[in-house]
């Protein structure tokens, strides 16, 4: 059962005519339209907008070190060409509205109120619940201490025992960048207890290498090798892996400004590793803070430790090791902290609304964030996935698009359409761990006639997130369409679930249910559908489509879409407000996990009110 806890914080300011302009300069205004089943009654509009002058950093930094090369990809991630951070209004000016997506129906008819999302990103904060209703929360940077040593555990000070030269020579030899078979690394001042801390920051840092202790010329040598080529890279290491420990590193992910998969691919480049070791439970926001439960293989506790210093705007901690990876899904749901800004209406409109989420609840849509933010919406690629048009693909993912986009990938797109040429393109490109970039990186090594392989390049989460995101797509549009027929109430032919199985409500039975057991399926094979005319919309849509909804299962494993059902309205736990007014937007309105562990004071209004209150599982 998914479960979502909230806390919202409405924020009144002094209106201007410098407000009502910086409104109308916005490119890209998240509206909602009208209300359910034809009410044409005012309803709540949530604007997600940032105001230029309140916008935070939005790059993720990363502090001068050795790792100056991952700081200049970082940069260029979240800047234009001309190095100016990039506006997050034009980012959408030209992105998908929620009637593109499906979302078009209300749960109330009231009258509802107006405000801003998410105008600062740490206007929005989500903590993650796990199976256990437990809530995911950052409040330990310890190390756990095994019973047994490993040598893959360097201390922290023992990094700077190679050069950067060396790292460099290390880094290419395990990714197998050069035709060497080994680098030798001279151990000045030799002792054994040098050689020995060389030893073990060359098999931190770089898994898949072994190394050996050589005598050339009277000098000591640490000689750096693969002990197993490829597959050592691919498996690293699993023989000094102390038997006693897990072998995954659980471990609380804290983020701010940075989505899941971003983050994985940040993370592993620090590391060396491949993203696909890592595992979690679900994806979050961008725009946000937000706080989740990570999993890699055999990755220890230190190292990861260790990129706290190196890092900001993330932070890591809660270790611990335990013999399973996370799978996605197997959370209950997550925890919202959540401020609206310049919010308009009377007090009792206000109540109003949020009565009713608290009594009703809201309408279980797949969010914006799923579809993407340019003009190429991500179920379109899914699509043309699962209808093995792999031409269209490639197209959409590289053609030149509509919107605010990084300069350097404007290019890229202009380089493709002109030329269709894979190396010209990706020498347009600075940074080639993008998308676009992979899936180039494919077509050079495969071939324009091996687009399948050629885009399996791309992360497996990243290839998925594509088909789950056609599979939101067709739900919202089925649960707007649900609701338009039969309103908030359960029906004849619908679905409800009865432990993990789906029936049908019977028409003698129907009294026994309301809209809050109703569940929905997710397109995809082994799920039925209701027995009402949304039943048939399913299969009108996916015929349009050009897929058949009796056989989802793709040529390509990975691609078979398996359904899953959903409710169509949740109605939130523990939910609490307040509303307050401010004279300045820089005041913190909560303390963060990580401004709890740097002691920060609990944030108040100049009055000395508190603004605003944690709720968390009962």
């Amino acid at each position: 059962m998914e479960t979502v806890e909230m806390n919202s914080v409405s924020l009144k300011r002094p209106h201007s005519e410098d407000d009502v302009a910086n409104a109308d300069e916005i490119k890209r205004q998240k509206t909602s339209e009208k209300s359910k089943t034809g009410n044409d009654s005012g309803q709540s509009i949530v604007t997600e907008q940032p105001d230029k002058s309140l916008l935070e950093n939005t790059k993720n930094e990363i502090i001068p070190n050795e790792e100056s090369e991952e700081q200049e990809d970082e940069e260029l991630e979240d800047s234009d060409e001309d190095g100016d951070p990039e506006s997050f209004a034009d980012m959408m000016k030209h992105g998908l509205t929620e009637s593109d997506v499906g979302i078009t129906k209300f749960v109330s008819c009231h009258k509802g109120f107006s405000g801003i999302l998410k105008e600062r990103y740490s206007d929005f904060v989500v903590h993650e619940i796990g199976k256990d209703g437990r809530v995911s929360h950052l409040d330990d940077f310890s190390v756990p201490v095994d019973d047994e040593v490993n040598l893959e555990d360097p201390s922290e000070e023992t990094f700077t025992v190679l050069s950067d030269e060396d790292k460099q020579r290390l880094e290419e030899l395990q990714l197998l960048k050069n035709k060497e078979t080994s680098v030798a690394i001279e151990v000045i001042e030799d002792t054994k207890e040098k050689r020995t801390v060389i030893h073990q920051v060359v098999k931190s840092l770089f898994p898949g290498l072994e190394t050996k202790t050589e005598d050339r010329d009277g000098k000591k040598y640490i000689i750096a090798y693969h002990a197993a080529g490829k597959k050592a890279l691919a498996n690293p290491r699993k023989h000094s892996w102390p038997k006693s420990r897990g072998s995954y590193c659980h471990f609380v992910l804290y983020k701010e400004n940075k989505d899941t998969m971003d983050a994985i691919n940040v993370l592993s480049k620090f590391l060396r590793v491949k993203p696909n070791i890592f595992s979690y439970m679900g994806t979050k926001d961008k725009r946000a803070i937000t706080v989740q439960e990570i999993a890699v293989l055999r990755i220890t506790a230190q190292r990861l430790a260790h990129l706290n210093k190196c890092l900001m705007n993330f932070k890591l901690g809660n270790f611990s090791y335990k013999n399973h990876p996370l799978k996605l899904g197997e959370l209950q749901g997550n925890h919202f902290t959540v401020v609206l800004r310049n919010i308009t209406g009377t007090d009792d409109q206000i109540e109003q609304a949020m009565h009713s989420l608290r009594e009703i609840g809201f309408i279980n849509y797949y969010g914006m964030q799923r579809f993407g933010t340019t003009a190429v919406p991500t179920y379109q690629i899914g699509r043309a996935i699962l209808q093995n048009n792999w031409n269209e693909v490639m197209d959409l993912i590289l053609k030149p698009r509509p919107g605010a986009e990084k300069g350097y990938l404007v290019k890229c797109r202009e380089e493709w359409a002109k030329t269709k040429d894979p190396a010209a393109a990706l020498r347009k490109l600075p940074v080639k761990r993008c998308v676009e970039g992979q899936l180039l990186r494919g077509l050079l090594k495969y071939g324009m006639k091996n687009i399948i392989s050629a885009f399996g390049i791309i992360p497996r989460n990243n290839r998925l997130m594509y088909i789950h995101s056609y599979q939101s797509y067709v739900w919202n549009n089925m649960v707007s369409k649900r609701i338009e027929e039969y309103g908030l109430r359960a029906v004849a032919g619908d679905l409800t679930l009865k432990g993990a199985t789906a029936v049908h409500i019977e028409e003698g039975d129907v009294d026994n249910y309301t809209i809050h057991d109703v569940v929905m399926p997710l397109p995809g094979f082994d799920v039925i559908y209701p027995k009402h005319k949304i039943g048939e919309a399913y299969k009108e849509m996916l015929v349009a489509d050009n897929l058949d909804i009796n056989n989802m299962r793709h040529k390509i494993r990975d691609y078979s879409l398996s359904g899953a059902y959903r409710k169509i309205i949740i109605r939130p736990q523990n939910v609490n407000w307040e509303v307050v007014a401010y004279d300045d937007p820089r005041i913190p309105l909560f303390n963060t996990d990580l401004d709890k562990l740097e002691g920060k004071p609990l944030p108040v209004l100049p009055t000395g009110k508190l603004i605003c209150q944690w709720m968390f599982v009962k």
